[in-house]
C-alpha cells in the first residue's frame, strides 16, 4: 500500500511538473525570440524536477521539453527543413539526457555531507549549461556544414565551431544560466523540503515505479 501511494504521488508531482513545461512552452515565458536561437527558461522546471523526482523524473522532464522544442520547431525552423532527424536529436534526445544527467548530479552531491548544501545550487546551474553544451555540439554536428549555420559563422566571424559556439550562445547561454540558477534553485530547495516532510519515502527512489 505505502509503495502505491509513493506510485501515485510521484505520477501526480509528475503531471505537476510537465503541465508547467507545457503552459511555458506555449507561451513567452518559454521560449523568448532572439535573432538566431530562442532564449529559453524551460531549464527551469526540468532541474526543479531532476532535484525533487530524480533521474528518471528529469529525464521526463527533459522529454516534455524536448518534444515541445520539436512540435514549434516543425512548421517554422529551418533546421527542420534541412535534417529532420539531426533536428530530433538536437531538440529531444540531448534534453532528455540534459534532465537525466541533472538528477545525477543532485544525486550525488545531495548524498554527501560536504556537498549537501551546495547540491541545490549547482545542480540548477548545471542545467542549463548542460543544455548549452549538448544542445550546441547537436548542432555543430547535424549543422555546422549547412549555408544556414554557415551564414551565422560568416556574420560573427568564426573561425571554427567552437569559437562560433561561444559567439553564437553568447549573453544568451549566461541569461538562461543565471534565471535557472536563481530561480531554480530556490523553488527546487523548497519543494525537496516539503516533499521530505509529506512523503519521505518519495525523494529519490525510483524502486516503485515497478510496483504494478
Amino acid at each position: 500500500m505505502k509503495a502505491r501511494n509513493e506510485k501515485t504521488t510521484f505520477l501526480v508531482e509528475m503531471a505537476m511538473m510537465i503541465a508547467i513545461i507545457l503552459i511555458m512552452a506555449n507561451t513567452p515565458l518559454g521560449y523568448i525570440r532572439t535573432p538566431g536561437l530562442s532564449l529559453t527558461l524551460l531549464t527551469v522546471p526540468v532541474s526543479v524536477g531532476a532535484v525533487i523526482l530524480g533521474p528518471l523524473g528529469g529525464a521526463l522532464c527533459g522529454l516534455t521539453f524536448g518534444i515541445s522544442s520539436f512540435v514549434n520547431g516543425m512548421s517554422s525552423s529551418i533546421l527542420f527543413q534541412i535534417n529532420p532527424f539531426g533536428y530530433f536529436i538536437t531538440t529531444v534526445v540531448t534534453r532528455v539526457l540534459v534532465g537525466f544527467c541533472t538528477g545525477l548530479i543532485f544525486r550525488a552531491l545531495h548524498k554527501r555531507k560536504s556537498t549537501n548544501r551546495v547540491s541545490y545550487y549547482v545542480t540548477c546551474l548545471s542545467c542549463p549549461l548542460l543544455n548549452t553544451l549538448l544542445f550546441m555540439t547537436s548542432l555543430v554536428l547535424f549543422f555546422y556544414g549547412s549555408d544556414y549555420i554557415q551564414n551565422f559563422v560568416t556574420a560573427l566571424g568564426a573561425s571554427n565551431p567552437l569559437v562560433f559556439v561561444l559567439l553564437f550562445v553568447g549573453v544568451q547561454g549566461a541569461i538562461e544560466a543565471a534565471v535557472c540558477f536563481v530561480v531554480g534553485s530556490a523553488v527546487s530547495r523548497t519543494l525537496y523540503g516539503v516533499f521530505r516532510k509529506s512523503m519521505p519515502g518519495l525523494i529519490h527512489s525510483d524502486r516503485f515505479l515497478l510496483v504494478a
